[in-house]
């Protein structure tokens, strides 16, 4: 377990776009996978996109597909959400979450992949 520093939550109106930023605490790692999932009130934890340093790829949720893209920085383990035309639906608590491996295609969404969890960011699209 490492531990992550999350950033980049905040209040924006429909519409817009926000930026949140997640990277381990002090180290660097060659190979891993990171990932974003969110919890709305009341509803369960979802899978959202995730970025794999081994390969490059990226996934995403149906639901934010063509809106949300995740990157990572060129020179340390760090990963980007940048969430544009946000919509209400997009409310909720944002973890990062991190694996110092490569997961597999099939698994990359799935909670029990990673070992290490960011505090959480709140986003919050109301006009």
């Amino acid at each position: 377990q490492v531990q992550l520093e999350e950033s980049g939550g905040g209040l924006m109106q429909p519409g817009g776009s926000l930026r949140l930023s997640c990277a381990p605490s002090g180290r660097t790692f060659s190979s891993y996978t990171m990932a974003w999932f969110r919890q709305a009130p009341g509803k369960e934890r979802e899978f959202v996109a995730v970025i794999r340093s081994s390969d490059r790829s990226t996934y995403y949720a149906d639901s934010v597909k063509g809106r949300f893209t995740v990157s990572r920085d060129n020179g340390k383990t760090a990963a980007y959400l940048q969430m544009n035309r946000l919509k209400p639906e997009d409310t909720a608590v944002y973890y990062c979450a991190f694996r110092p491996s490569r997961i597999i295609t099939s698994a990359v969404s799935n909670e029990q992949m990673y070992d290490s969890w960011g505090q959480g960011t709140q986003v919050t699209v109301s006009s």
